[in-house]
C-alpha cells in the first residue's frame, strides 16, 4: 500500500490527436507527481532497439494477446495497423488498490471502453491551440512524406471532434500553463478545464474552426 494514502487511488484516462503535445506533457506530469503511475500497454509487435520488455510494453505473441482478451483481462484494447494494444485490467487495479492514482495514455476509442468499464474514472483530452498550428507540428518532425502528413492531419482533425466525450480539455498552446492544468486535474481542482464550462467550448469552437 502506497504509504501516503490508505484509500483507493483514481484512474486518469489521457487522450490527444497526433501532434497535440500529450507524450511529453504526460512525462512531465509523473514527474511532478510521486502518487501517479502509468499503466504499462501489452502489444503484439516486436520491441525496437531502445525499447525494454515490462518497461516500455509488455511484448506478447499473437495467441498470448488473443486468449487475453478471451479471459477479459483488458480495460481496454485494439488494433492499429497490423498489431494490437492492450491495457491490463489486473496492472491497473492492483496500483488503484495500492493507493496510487494511475495514468492511461490512449486513443478516444480506447477511452470510451475504459469509461464502459471503470465510469468513476476521469477522462482528459488534450488539444494544440489551433489546426495551423498542428500542422505545424506535424510538419517539424521531418519524419514523414507530405501524403502521411496529410493523412495525419486529417486523422487529428477527425479525432479532435471527440473532446466533447471527455470530462476535461487541456489546450497545449504553452507546456508549462498546460501542465499546470493537468497538475490541478489530478489534484482534484480543475474546475476550469471542465469541458461543460462556457469558456472552455468557446475556445474549441474557434480551434475547430475550419471557415
Amino acid at each position: 500500500m502506497n504509504p501516503n494514502h490508505s484509500e483507493r487511488g483514481r484512474l486518469f484516462v489521457i487522450a490527444a490527436p497526433s501532434g497535440a503535445g500529450k507524450t511529453t506533457l504526460v512525462h512531465k506530469l509523473m514527474e511532478s507527481n510521486n502518487n501517479l503511475r502509468f499503466s504499462i500497454s501489452y502489444t503484439t509487435r516486436a520491441p525496437r532497439s531502445t525499447e525494454v520488455h515490462e518497461k516500455d510494453y509488455f511484448f506478447v505473441s499473437e495467441s498470448a494477446f488473443q486468449a487475453m482478451v478471451d479471459a477479459g483481462d483488458f480495460l481496454e484494447h485494439a488494433g492499429v495497423f497490423d498489431y494490437h494494444y492492450g491495457t491490463s485490467r489486473t496492472q491497473v487495479e492492483g496500483m488503484l488498490n495500492e493507493g496510487y492514482s494511475v495514468i492511461l495514455e490512449i486513443d478516444w476509442q480506447g477511452a470510451q471502453q475504459v469509461r464502459d468499464h471503470m465510469p468513476d474514472c476521469r477522462s482528459i483530452f488534450i488539444l494544440p491551440p489551433s489546426l495551423e498550428e498542428l500542422r505545424r507540428r506535424l510538419t517539424d518532425r521531418g519524419t514523414d512524406s507530405d501524403e502521411a502528413i496529410q493523412r495525419r492531419f486529417q486523422d487529428a482533425v477527425s479525432d479532435m471532434s471527440h473532446w466533447s466525450e471527455f470530462d476535461y480539455v487541456v489546450i497545449n498552446d504553452d507546456l508549462k500553463k498546460a501542465l499546470a492544468e493537468l497538475q490541478a486535474i489530478v489534484c482534484g481542482e480543475g474546475e476550469a478545464s471542465l469541458t461543460t464550462e462556457s469558456a472552455v467550448k468557446t475556445r474549441i469552437e474557434a480551434i475547430l474552426d475550419t471557415d
